[in-house]
């Protein structure tokens, strides 16, 4: 038996309600807690590779490197944002001619 194709906006749909499935059964900490120990353990490693630093003072760098991280994310967004305005408009300028 042939499934259906889906249109994107049924696909997005259905992975929704799959995600509220998984969360309706299972805690989200819990399901993500391997991802987010993953994801702060790039920072231990980048503040700290050779493990030599007092665990204090190393997760200490790490919040600071995860900070950064965060902080060149807006900016890089921001930037973007700022960058495709004035791209539409010089488009919209140019567009009659």
């Amino acid at each position: 038996m042939r499934r259906e194709s889906l249109t994107p906006s049924e696909r997005v749909m259905r992975a929704r309600m799959a995600a509220y499935m998984l969360h309706a059964r299972y805690d989200p900490r819990e399901t993500t807690k391997p991802a987010r120990r993953a994801f702060n353990q790039r920072f231990l490693d980048q503040v700290d590779p050779d493990g030599r630093l007092p665990e204090r003072e190393r997760h200490r760098r790490a919040e600071a490197a995860r900070h950064a991280y965060f902080v060149r994310l807006a900016y890089l967004s921001a930037r973007s944002r700022r960058l495709g305005t004035r791209r539409d408009a010089g488009d919209r300028r140019t567009a009659g001619r």
